[in-house]
């Protein structure tokens, strides 16, 4: 077994992070059918899911093995597609569930919805529905660790897209240039929204951007869970020993379309055939059993999340929905509190 292996219960546990987010997704992809009006669909009255929805369906090696290194003390940023960074940062699957659904019992008490989703009780800082807004959010954050003095680091997830946005090179500048404890992971999935990255995006990408500033970075496979828990262990021990901020540039693919709803006609097919050869889970599993894993054990594992996420979806359907007044509450007031 190659060095990037890590123990059997680590890797067990790596896999099984990865599944509970790729069953998630799954359930949310279904629920949130009918939910909004887009690519000549209609919303229908009874989808449980309404709104955009943005999986992270073939992405699930990233967060997992790069969380796994976390404490509930550091703090994380996401992106619009940050179901599976608040699952591996340790939030409760149930209440993310309820959150999806609109429900008085999620994180926000059913205002946030997917984009908006945090548990600041694991130190999910909140997903983010605008592109590259996260960078700067985390960029804050470390900084208020640095001055505190707290024994913590900032992780902030975006995507291949953000790095054409105006607070990616903001971000990485003021953390360069205080030496800021974050670990910048960009998950380069080759499409921005509906749009191919490549095409539109100048030089080699995100790894030798953050390496104009400074920055040390490392490009990793990021469909190899393993690979992406070797690279991520040292870039942390990095950040936390006070060397200031890595990047990781996570080489990965996303297998659906922009939204739930969108069935992505504007990409090649063979182009999403090849990729789903290198399915970050099918590989995961290959490489447990080729270490010994015994295969009843991974099913278990993979029983084990499916039924977590059934219970999720049957509580939270019946769920309440937010009491009225609920409307008025978590706002901001800009003086004396009249409405105009």
């Amino acid at each position: 077994m190659d060095s990037n292996f890590p123990p059997a219960e680590r890797a067990q546990a790596l896999y099984r992070t990865m599944l509970r987010i790729r069953a998630f997704e799954n359930a949310a992809e279904i629920a949130s059918q009918g939910g909004v009006s887009a690519y000549g669909q209609q919303a229908t009255g009874t989808v449980r899911v309404r709104g955009p929805l943005h999986l992270s369906t073939g992405q699930e090696a990233v967060p997992a093995g790069v969380c796994v290194h976390l404490k509930p003390a550091d703090y994380l940023t996401s992106t619009h597609r940050g179901h599976g960074h608040t699952l591996a940062k340790g939030a409760d699957l149930g209440r993310m569930m309820a959150e999806l659904f609109g429900k008085a019992t999620g994180f926000n008490g059913g205002k946030g919805g997917s984009m908006h989703i945090a548990d600041f009780s694991v130190g999910m800082l909140g997903a983010n529905g605008v592109v590259a807004a996260g960078l700067p959010i985390a960029v804050g954050a470390a900084h208020a660790q640095k001055i505190q003095k707290q024994d913590a680091i900032t992780v902030c997830f975006f995507g291949d897209g953000a790095i054409n946005r105006g607070p990616f090179l903001e971000a990485l500048n003021w953390a360069q240039v205080y030496g800021l404890p974050v670990l910048f992971v960009c998950e380069d999935n080759r499409w921005s929204a509906t749009t191919a990255s490549g095409p539109m995006t100048a030089g080699d990408g995100a790894s030798v951007r953050a390496e104009a500033l400074g920055i040390a970075a490392t490009q990793v496979d990021g469909n190899d869970v393993f690979a992406v828990h070797a690279a991520a262990a040292r870039l942390v021990d990095q950040v936390r020993s006070g060397s200031g901020p890595r990047l990781l540039h996570a080489l990965t693919y996303r297998v659906k379309g922009h939204v739930s709803v969108d069935p992505a006609a504007y990409r090649d097919p063979a182009e999403l055939a090849a990729a789903l050869q290198t399915d970050p889970i099918a590989q995961a599993r290959a490489r447990c059993l080729q270490a010994g894993t015994a295969a009843a054990l991974l099913d278990a594992i993979e029983a084990e999340a499916h039924a977590e996420v059934e219970a999720a979806l049957a509580a939270a359907a019946a769920a309440p929905w937010p009491e009225a007044g609920a409307a008025f509450t978590d706002i901001q007031t800009t003086g004396a509190g009249q409405w105009h």
